[in-house]
């Protein structure tokens, strides 16, 4: 409960006025007696440490919320208010998935939850410096010529410097953010480091609040509140969402995400909501407002008669779109159900290098091409032919080389649906394919979480770069020589360690799938396109396989499942 952590904070204050100020940070409803009844509450408050059960009573937490997350409102009007403190952050969510199950319905009753001004900013200047911390060492200088496109664009004053560069392209650590997950120029950095509100804070229980009291000032903040209620409700089609207090629209696409943001407008004087008035009227916002099933038009009927055409095509565009969520959700459920593979020792890399007498050199070598190998090319096909590769990961065998593809135990040609046989924990690409799934979710999706899975990301391409037989020392790069036994041993403790730091990840990553479906889609149109026998985290992945939906095309349209063959 969030009551602890105030309690342990607070009890180590002395000073009468200090904790009458901590209380009124959390007990809104007292802030408008701050001064007319100052000599009246502050003794009464400051006693009331000296009675836990009495202060329990006001406070009255509510149990299913982080205990870094307090809200207070309007149960009737369904408005939860987040405080202001710049440590109550909105996006202390531990775990997506506990707040899923704590739900039997997919529905929930409309309500507009309203992170505070300060607190949402501050929250979003920690992730953008947490992820750029993780992305320093592969950022280029702002005088690089990859920037060029950038220096031209501030000459003309028509760039906001905001500290962004691109990655570069030639450090094997970070390039494999352009190649594989196409975050490209300045544009790719700074869309990891937009900020995006928690969406599962949508699937709490309903608020706690005391709207009781009748003074002026608190009328006035609670006119004021119902004024924003209103204009989200308006503005959400009465689905209500997550609003971020005098967010701007020169917020969005820098700080803020542009994908998913709805303006909320504030309403001109005896009339609706603005929206035409001018420009200065145009720029006046209670702020902005995220949604998912605003962005997937919830309000709109999918249910009519047979001969409704419009209806029939709002259904099959629905199901398109749920269709890859539907997999993503069935790739991290079957990895986390399977049992790791921990004798693969990396060598797709080594597949991609591989070049036999007499076969033609491989197109995938391309890739690391400003590199040195480390080793001969002999001892490459050596490694390689020695136990032949043991690769689970269907798109590291599109980068191998045609003479590899013959070697992987696994076949020499995958399907896409193979990925939900042999996609396994222990694979170091699966952990950095966190990354590309959890950009499908953006914006809708707890900023933590996606600090946390590209940290992961880089320390599994790390490992990734430091088995190969490229020389990456220059770009800080270790080595792992797993063309030698102690090699593979250390490969092994090394993949093993990372394997268990990437599990949690994965597991909040499928609960922020499982919440955000819920929020997004009608529960009938999930359990009509849904793989019932995949419902559950423990399935087996000889279920997972038999059974007809998957085959069918529920997860993904029939033109997305070519199959996976070497030479890319």
């Amino acid at each position: 409960s969030y009551l602890p952590l105030v309690y342990y904070e607070i009890s180590f204050l002395s000073h009468p006025a200090t904790r009458y100020e901590i209380l009124l940070l959390t007990m809104p409803s007292l802030r408008s007696h701050h001064h007319r009844h100052h000599h009246r509450f502050l003794p009464l408050i400051s006693n009331l440490f000296l009675a836990p059960p009495v202060l329990l009573l006001l406070l009255r937490p509510s149990s299913s919320l982080p205990t870094s997350t307090t809200v207070t409102g309007s149960r009737s009007r369904g408005s939860c208010i987040m405080p202001s403190p710049a440590r109550l952050v909105a996006t202390s969510l531990s775990s997506s998935s506990a707040v899923v199950r704590s739900s039997s319905s997919s529905f929930r009753r409309p309500r507009v939850i309203t992170i505070s001004e300060g607190t949402w900013r501050a929250s979003a200047l920690s992730h953008s410096r947490r992820i750029k911390s993780l992305l320093e060492p592969g950022l280029t200088s702002p005088d690089h010529a990859i920037n060029g496109g950038g220096r031209r664009r501030r000459k003309n004053g028509n760039h906001k410097d905001d500290g962004w560069t691109a990655l570069d392209p030639v450090n094997p650590v970070y390039n494999f953010l352009i190649e594989y997950y196409g975050l490209k120029g300045a544009k790719g950095p700074r869309r990891l480091g937009r900020w995006s509100p928690d969406p599962t804070l949508l699937l709490l229980d309903d608020c706690d609040g005391d709207d009781d009291d009748d003074d002026d000032d608190v009328g006035t903040a609670a006119h004021t509140r119902d004024m924003a209620y209103e204009a989200a409700m308006e503005a959400s089609h009465g689905l209500g969402g997550i609003l971020l207090e005098n967010a701007r629209p020169d917020d969005l696409g820098g700080t803020l995400h542009l994908r998913g943001s709805v303006p909320v407008p504030v309403a001109a004087e005896g009339g609706p909501t603005a929206e035409g008035g001018g420009e200065r009227q145009q720029q006046l916002l209670h702020g902005i407002l995220y949604n998912p099933a605003v962005f997937y038009d919830r309000h709109l009927p999918i249910d009519g008669d047979d001969d409704d055409d419009d209806s029939r095509e709002r259904r099959e565009r629905l199901r398109r779109a749920i269709a890859p969520f539907q997999w993503y959700s069935s790739v991290l459920r079957t990895t986390l159900a399977s049992e790791p593979v921990l004798h693969c020792h990396g060598l797709h890399e080594w597949a991609m290098q591989y070049h036999p007498p007499g076969a033609d050199p491989p197109p995938s070598a391309k890739y690391q091409s400003t590199l040195n190998l480390r080793v001969s090319r002999d001892v490459i096909n050596e490694t390689v032919e020695r136990k032949g590769i043991r690769c689970t990961h269907v798109d590291a065998l599109r980068f191998f080389a045609p003479a590899a593809g013959p070697l992987n135990r696994h076949g020499a040609s995958l399907e896409r649906l193979d990925q939900l046989r042999l996609e396994q924990k222990g694979c170091v690409h699966a952990h950095m394919d966190l990354l590309k799934i959890s950009f499908k979710l953006g914006p809708f999706v707890n900023s933590e979480l996606m600090q946390d899975i590209l940290e992961i990301a880089l320390r599994a391409r790390s490992l990734d770069v430091a088995a190969s037989p490229y020389d990456a020392t220059e770009f800080g790069a270790g080595i792992v020589p797993v063309e030698t036994s102690k090699g593979r041993r250390t490969y092994r403790e090394e993949q093993a360690k990372l394997m268990h730091e990437a599990e949690p990840v994965r597991r909040r990553l499928l609960g922020a799938y499982d919440a955000f479906m819920k929020l997004a889609f009608d529960e009938d149109l999930l359990l009509s396109e849904g793989d019932s026998s995949s419902s559950k985290e423990g399935t087996s992945r000889s279920d997972e396989g038999a059974n007809p939906r998957t085959a069918d095309g529920p997860y993904v349209a029939p033109e997305r499942l070519p199959p996976a063959e070497p030479g890319g």
